[in-house]
């Protein structure tokens, strides 16, 4: 399988933790407490994201 890369931006909320967005995969938003969980947590909503796309015969 083929390795793709996905450019995020972090954003550090004021209330604390960090969001995180996927400007290539419009909707793909998530939060984590720490910047490692959110990372994870975006790692994990690029995978899900790109698994629906395909399943409804769409490419990313």
């Amino acid at each position: 399988m083929k390795a793709t890369s996905y450019r995020v931006l972090l954003r550090e909320e004021p209330e604390g933790g960090y969001t995180v967005t996927v400007p290539a995969l419009p909707g793909c938003v998530t939060f984590g407490a720490t910047l490692k969980e959110a990372m994870a947590n975006a790692r994990e909503a690029i995978d899900l994201y790109v698994e629906s796309l395909r399943a409804h015969g769409l490419s990313a």
